[in-house]
């Protein structure tokens, strides 16, 4: 049997030392790669995408068997009309100008707070729960809001008219096209606060 000479720590070449082999310490990143594409193909497919944001609209119940004599009729006392305009102005004006004879005195305000058309959306429920107190309506009577949206005005301020409606509590409220007689009020507004 032969002996094997191998140097030993001191360098020496002797019998019984063995050369101590140095394993490698590279580890193979192949597999890993593999690995995360089908760890980001396994989550694309798993997640659920941003939902587009919707708003929701109560619609009013219609009740098929109702007469149309019996509808209840919106009264000047419970309505409030909102005139959305140009630059972000909300002009107001209580009831609905039915009356040819007599102007309504117009208002002008915005969506900022305090004095916002909150601030006026507040006041007007408070009066016609005052009305109800009274006895002067009955309590099938709700605050009306007309919405009046101008050409010029921004579907950002028709959000955030939709969004005071449903911050308020306005059950009924209708989004009505704007007339002539609407815009000369805006127009007489705007020269009276010369705009």
């Amino acid at each position: 049997m032969a002996e094997m000479e191998v140097a030993d720590k001191g360098g020496k070449k002797g019998p019984g030392v063995k050369k101590s082999k140095k394993l490698s310490t590279r580890v193979d990143l192949t597999p890993m790669v593999d690995l995360g594409f089908l760890l980001i193909t396994f989550f694309m497919l798993t997640t659920t995408l941003n939902k587009p944001k919707t708003m929701q609209i109560n619609m009013p119940y219609k009740d098929d068997n109702e007469v149309i004599e019996e509808e209840t009729k919106i009264k000047e006392s419970t309505a409030l009309t909102v005139l959305l305009s140009k630059k972000h102005r909300v002009y107001y004006y209580e009831g609905m100008a039915t009356d040819p004879e007599t102007a309504p005195e117009v208002l002008l305000t915005s969506f900022k707070n305090p004095d916002g058309i909150r601030d006026v959306i507040i006041d007007k429920k408070n009066k016609v729960q005052g009305l109800k107190r009274s006895g002067q309506l009955s309590e099938k009577d709700k605050t009306t809001i007309l919405i009046k949206p101008d050409t010029n005005s921004t579907y950002e301020d028709m959000v955030n008219i939709l969004d005071e409606m449903a911050i308020n509590d306005i059950r009924v409220y209708a989004i009505v096209d704007i007339t002539d007689v609407d815009r000369e009020f805006i127009a007489e507004t705007e020269a009276a606060n010369n705009d």
